[in-house]
């Protein structure tokens, strides 16, 4: 039995009239879940959702997480409706150039938008991220009386969400942890794109989350309002489960000819087919977007609604700063992302030597050295914490029922990882980072791409960054892992030389604006004599000086970076007893590099000095553009092999000699061309 009165049937009908409109004035888009889901979403963001339209960055409203992002007319509608700074106009102009209803929604492109969800999954993934966020704020900022973290996060999945990987990984924790205010409302269609999910699609999917940990809810129609609101209010009431909702509804719901069919997925009605879909609905033909004013002086009431909670919790929060002035200022502070003052006074400074430290050796340094002073910096390794050093001691750990812990453990879940990072980050308040070697960066591209894209600050610790691994062999040994991520727009990549290049690698990953990756090493590199050779605070200009030999002006410039600049240095010494002064340039960021001054980088890489040697133990791909044509380069464009690291350094022609006779190649040549 369908229990819905008029006035909910008439805005439910709105919120699927509007988006299968969008979709059918831009002849592109996916009418077909908006259609369905409109009652659910409806349901919660008249009768639950915690937010204020008039101010989307209210630090304490419930968040809003629509993963089935091919469905963005759905949300478009629904922040229109409900008062955001999103015109009519703009769902006219759905899809098209400068509009601010894009294909899929957008982090920071439209108000109330919380996060870009793109590829399926990884909208419900950054929730458990959101979730986590949440918990952990709620137990360090808390007091009796004082509940100034207290919200939800909510998500709209569909049947493609749970069929991505990356959701059985990220569900499977948020069980572990018991992440009671995660609530999924899973919109059951049973309709891909291919047809009936029938045809791939079988498991028990309520058992399956059961086994999680979750809480499994039914509302056998998704029509009916009030067996949504129940639903809704049971999942409320359940403080140490998850919930997911699973809700039976119909794709393209009042459309005569595609109701129920994959026909109404991923294409507009037809204008025929839209017509007769009003008539079924009993709507009115004319005009286009039309919203009854009824139906719009009821959703408007989350505008006063939103005020009057905003409001409330202002007033709590005064008072809160009043009683807690330490913890008020620092809440403030975490919230604006500003760095407290004097949390790089512990940065640890490493003492020279030959017999050296593995990079990812200084960088769990570095970490237990300064987490006392950022006490919003959380994070964790995919069960690698042992090898990538990213375990703080005494900082305890983030487990079910003590949230106040520092350290994650993921698990062996890199996907999940890197999508709930970019949910904490999306979250606000914290500086979150996530580990594992770097090969295993191919399982994270997709939320490294879209952490990339929504410009956010998550710091990626990737260590074994190249054959230097060794034994483990080809299967463990990154080749074209530098290459691959140095290619997404946005993201920093940094793979520092020594320990103190290491220290000033995290300093930089922490004043960065953007996603920044560290790429460690596993074996121990001299940590080099910053007496004899340029200081390492050089890092953060992406590449500089090291040193040079000879006179002023360099025969040869012989760039590299992490495990290889230390033989750079000795190879020109050697070069120096044959009389070619070789100056070497730390590279340890080409976009730290390319975002100084065109006089700066002129300086380190004269434009007149054509022999130039390139050295990393990685793929060549794009150091022509620091080499030239005339310029040489020693790199590794094929698998490597197992073998202790110091052998395939050798055979592989990471040797100092190697380097020297380059580089006299590439000074000879540039002789010759003259």
């Amino acid at each position: 039995m369908n229990n819905t009165n008029q006035l909910d049937q008439l805005c439910i009908n709105t919120i699927r009239i509007l988006a299968a409109e969008a979709v059918e004035k831009a002849k592109s888009g996916h009418p077909g879940m908006p259609m369905g889901a409109a009652p659910m979403a409806y349901v919660l963001w008249t009768k639950f959702l915690r937010h204020n339209p008039a101010n989307p960055s209210w630090p304490d409203r419930d968040r809003f997480v629509l993963s089935a992002g091919h469905g963005s007319a759905l949300l478009y509608s629904l922040l229109h409706l409900t008062g955001y700074d999103l015109t009519l106009e703009e769902l006219m102009d759905f899809r098209q150039w400068g509009s601010r209803t894009p294909g899929h929604p957008e982090y920071g492109h439209t108000p109330g938008v919380e996060v870009t969800t793109g590829p399926l999954g990884q909208g419900l993934s950054n929730a458990v991220g959101m979730a986590i966020a949440e918990r952990f704020l709620a137990a360090h900022f808390n007091r009796t009386g004082f509940d100034i973290v207290d919200h939800y996060t909510y998500v709209i999945a569909g049947d493609g969400d749970l069929m991505e990987g990356v959701t059985h990984e990220s569900a499977s924790l948020a069980g572990h942890l018991k992440l009671g205010r995660l609530i999924c409302l899973y919109d059951d269609n049973h309709i891909s794109i291919e047809g009936d999910t029938e045809l791939a699609f079988t498991e028990d999917r309520a058992g399956r989350f059961e086994a999680y940990g979750w809480q499994v809810l039914r509302v056998e129609d998704g029509n009916d309002t009030a067996a949504l609101e129940t639903a809704l209010e049971t999942a409320l009431a359940e403080q140490e489960k998850p919930s997911l909702i699973m809700v039976r509804t119909h794709i393209g719901f009042g459309s005569p000819n595609k109701q129920g069919k994959s026909a109404a997925h991923g294409e507009p009605l037809g204008s025929d087919e839209l017509r007769l879909t009003k008539e079924n609905l009993s709507w009115p033909s004319a005009p286009a977007f039309h919203v009854p004013d009824q139906a719009l002086e009821h959703f408007r009431q989350a505008l006063e609604q939103g005020r009057s909670r905003e409001a409330k919790w202002l007033d709590l929060f005064d008072s809160y700063r009043k009683a807690f002035p330490k913890l008020g200022q620092e809440w403030r502070q975490w919230l604006s992302g500003r760095m407290p003052d004097g949390w790089d006074s512990a940065i640890p400074v490493f003492q020279a030597g030959e017999k050296g430290m593995a990079t990812r050796a200084a960088s769990g340094a570095f970490l237990n050295a300064v987490w006392g002073s950022l006490p919003n910096l959380l994070g964790g390794s995919a069960d690698l914490a042992p090898s990538n050093k990213t375990y703080i001691k005494g900082a305890g750990d983030f487990a079910a029922g003590s949230y106040q812990g520092r350290n994650l453990h993921f698990g062996v879940r890199e996907h999940g990882m890197g999508s709930i990072l970019n949910g904490m980050a999306l979250h606000g308040g914290l500086i979150p980072y996530g580990a594992t070697f770097l090969v295993f960066s191919d399982y994270m591209r997709p939320p490294i791409r879209l952490s990339a894209m929504m410009g956010l600050k998550v710091i990626y610790v990737f260590t074994h960054d190249s054959i230097g691994v060794g034994e483990d062999g080809p299967t463990h040994q990154p080749v074209e892992h530098l290459a691959s991520l140095r290619v997404i727009p946005g993201l920093t990549v940094i793979r520092p030389a020594d320990a103190n290049e290491t220290s000033e690698a995290w300093r930089a990953a922490l004043k960065v604006n953007g996603p920044v990756v560290l790429v460690l090493s596993r074996q121990n590199l001299p940590v080099l004599d910053r007496q004899k050779f340029a200081a390492a605070d050089g890092l953060y200009r992406g590449a500089y000086t090291l040193n040079q030999t000879g006179s002023a002006s360099p025969d040869t410039i012989i760039m590299a970076s992490g495990s290889e600049v230390h033989l750079a240095l000795q190879a020109a010494e050697r070069l120096q007893e044959s009389g070619v002064a070789a100056r070497v340039v730390s590279m340890p960021s080409w976009e730290l590099f390319e975002r100084q001054p065109e006089d700066y980088r002129r300086e380190v890489l004269p434009p007149q000095i054509k022999a130039r040697v390139a050295v990393e133990a990685g793929s060549s791909q794009g150091w022509q553009r620091y080499t030239g044509d005339s310029g040489e380069i020693i790199s590794i464009d094929h698998f490597g092999a197992s073998s202790p690291a110091c052998t395939l350094f050798d055979k592989f022609g990471f040797t100092v000699e190697n380097i020297v006779e380059k580089t006299l190649k590439a000074v000879q040549a540039c002789k010759n061309a003259v």
